[in-house]
């Protein structure tokens, strides 16, 4: 019986090690799969945009974008923040992203074209939850 379970032992180490190897690679493919480019974020012009909120207030606010990618955390802009890509299209991108000790959001951008945007935008930032759809307009150039 020992020798049967020793004879056993000695087989299974090469099978072990491809295992082991093939878990050793596995990270690198999940890092790279977590990493989409965002290109349709890229293709907005950097400058000065509008963000007016749809709601019945229709609030208005100013930013200055250097890319596009910035309107993902519209509410933790300040924030470092991991995030994760739902979605990622020619048309439309969807990031989730936590924010470690001041919350989280889920934004979705839909393209119209290089200077417009549609926006929606949910989570909770400094304890208090937000949802907000949006259309972001490129107006010009940012102002010092």
């Amino acid at each position: 019986m020992r020798q049967l379970i020793r004879y056993a032992r000695l087989n299974l180490r090469p099978i072990l090690a491809g295992a082991a190897i093939a878990a050793a690679a596995l990270p690198g493919l999940a890092i790279t799969a977590e990493r989409p480019a965002l290109a349709m974020l890229d293709q907005l012009q950097p400058g000065q945009w509008e963000v007016r909120d749809r709601d019945l207030s229709g609030g208005r606010s100013r930013l200055c974008l250097e890319s596009g990618r910035r309107l993902i955390q519209i509410r933790h802009m300040r924030e470092t923040c991991r995030s994760f890509t739902v979605q990622d299209t020619a048309q439309a991108v969807t990031v989730h992203y936590t924010c470690p000790g001041n919350g989280y959001g889920q934004t979705s951008v839909r393209f119209e074209n290089a200077q417009l945007v549609q926006l929606e935008t949910q989570g909770i930032a400094h304890g208090l939850p937000f949802n907000v759809r949006a259309e972001a307009r490129r107006v010009g150039a940012c102002t010092t």
